[in-house]
């Protein structure tokens, strides 16, 4: 009897001992030499180059983030309205594609300080932008919006009618097919996607209808929320942050030093 009572407690502190090493994020991916990165095709902040690697200013913050853990990235495409289910499932790590730091997601995830500005802006025909100044112009109107987006909750907010779709880049597919009158996307990707010397040259954005803030989300209670940062802090401090944004042409939030 007293080997066996000796043998439970044995087991019952090698599962309390793996349930610890379990608790930290941070230790998993250093132990899998990797760290897993949910995203979307969103540039400027997750996109491919010519050779078919992800760039942009998050695909190159997050991969400086990796190195200074000593691990590699993997980017993994995900649909943006089931982040936090991959997220909680451990098929990622975080969540780092511009995502905006709503109460939805800040209750949801375990999110880093603020480290870009953003705002959701309409996107509309050239020729019809003149008409589409104000918000109170945009009553009436069929907006196409990313599900589970920023874009999609400023669209219930105001009332407006809309089709909710895969990502982004398909809202301005649909506008420029005229199966909706117009989008909801993110500032920082319509300043790069739309307008002269684009893909879509006939498009155009113009009202501002929110100010936002982006952060990279993790399971709650994650020990890489306070390394993130950390790492934050120190690549504002260095200039390496602000290098990147300027090169994507992305604002960054101030980041406090810790």
């Amino acid at each position: 009897m007293k080997k066996m009572i000796a043998l439970l407690l044995c087991l019952m502190m090698a599962v309390g001992c793996c349930a610890a090493l379990a608790e930290s994020d941070k230790d998993a991916v250093v132990a899998k030499g990797k760290l897993t990165v949910g995203i979307t095709d969103f540039a400027p902040m997750d996109y491919k180059n010519d050779a078919g690697e992800w760039i942009g200013f998050d695909a190159d913050l997050a991969r400086a983030f990796a190195a200074s853990l000593g691990v590699a990235v993997e980017f993994v495409e995900i649909d943006w309205d089931n982040k936090v289910l991959e997220l909680n499932s451990g098929n990622i790590d975080c969540v780092w594609n511009g995502m905006t730091l709503t109460d939805e997601v800040l209750n949801s995830m375990s999110c880093s300080n603020p480290y870009a500005n953003n705002a959701q802006v309409v996107i509309i025909p050239v020729e019809k932008a003149a008409d589409y100044q104000t918000v109170e112009s945009l009553a009436g109107l069929v907006f196409a919006v990313e599900a589970g987006s920023s874009g999609e909750a400023a669209a219930k907010e105001l009332g407006f009618e809309f089709n909710a779709v895969q990502n982004q880049a398909a809202t301005l597919l649909e506008v420029a097919a005229m199966t909706s009158d117009a989008a909801i996307i993110d500032s920082l990707m319509a300043a790069a996607m739309v307008g002269e010397g684009t893909d879509y040259a006939s498009l155009s954005y113009t009202v501002p209808l929110t100010e936002e803030k982006y952060g990279v989300g993790f399971r709650t209670g994650s020990d890489l929320t306070e390394a993130l940062n950390a790492f934050f802090a120190a690549a504002w401090a260095d200039g390496s942050m602000q290098a990147i944004a300027e090169a994507y042409g992305v604002q960054a939030a101030i980041i406090p030093q810790e």
